[in-house]
């Protein structure tokens, strides 16, 4: 059996993902980090952004995360993002006219939330 690690993606107002995997890619306000089996421990601040977990079955599971926290220790990473969405939740058309609502508000936030949303379903 490959080496695992056990990982967790909790937003505030539920757990959105949970499972083995050989590999997760996040951003965080230093870059874009890997994290494998064996990884030093860390603790950092996550940027919104697309967050790619390789499953331990050779699956990929992409989610849509704005912000939060990232911990690892003994084979555990946590994720605690402020909001994540998986990307096949994600409604595409929805996230088009929120995105173009946004640029037009000139509202910044929105803006990348939005865009945040379609690259997570564009990695999936």
């Amino acid at each position: 059996m490959a080496a695992e690690l056990h990982v967790e993606l909790v937003a505030a107002d539920r757990s959105v993902w949970s499972g083995e995997a050989t590999l997760v890619v996040a951003r965080t306000t230093s870059g874009d980090i890997g994290v494998m089996p064996g990884h030093q421990p860390l603790l950092g601040v996550l940027e919104s952004g697309p967050v790619t977990i390789r499953t331990s079955d050779g699956g990929t599971v992409v989610a849509a995360v704005h912000g939060g926290f990232i911990s690892f220790a003994d084979n555990k990473l946590s994720l605690l993002a402020e909001i994540a969405e998986l990307a096949d939740e994600i409604d595409v058309q929805r996230a088009e006219r929120a995105l173009e609502r946004a640029k037009s508000d000139t509202d910044a936030g929105a803006e990348r939330r939005a865009d945040v949303r379609l690259r997570a379903v564009a990695a999936h």
